[in-house]
């Protein structure tokens, strides 16, 4: 049985608060650890790659929740 569309929409939300969550600490202890002796344009471009890094993974995560149930009708 195919999950339903109001459960794949709270398990979405709640993976991507766990992504988000996941990842901020990620990037943030790489960046303490690695940047403090970089110049401000190493720093700048991190932060630049680092800001939408996460959105690729969270367009999997979207896309899966907003799919549309087989056994729903079409929309009219």
């Amino acid at each position: 049985m195919a999950m339903r569309y109001p459960i794949r929409k709270l398990l979405g939300t709640i993976g991507l608060l766990a992504l988000l969550v996941v990842y901020s600490l990620l990037v943030t202890a790489f960046a303490a650890s690695s940047l403090p002796g970089m110049g401000t344009g190493i720093s700048a471009m991190f932060y630049l790659i680092a800001g939408v890094g996460w959105v690729p993974v969270a367009m999997v995560i979207v896309s899966w929740m907003y799919k549309r149930d087989r056994s729903a009708p079409p929309p009219a």
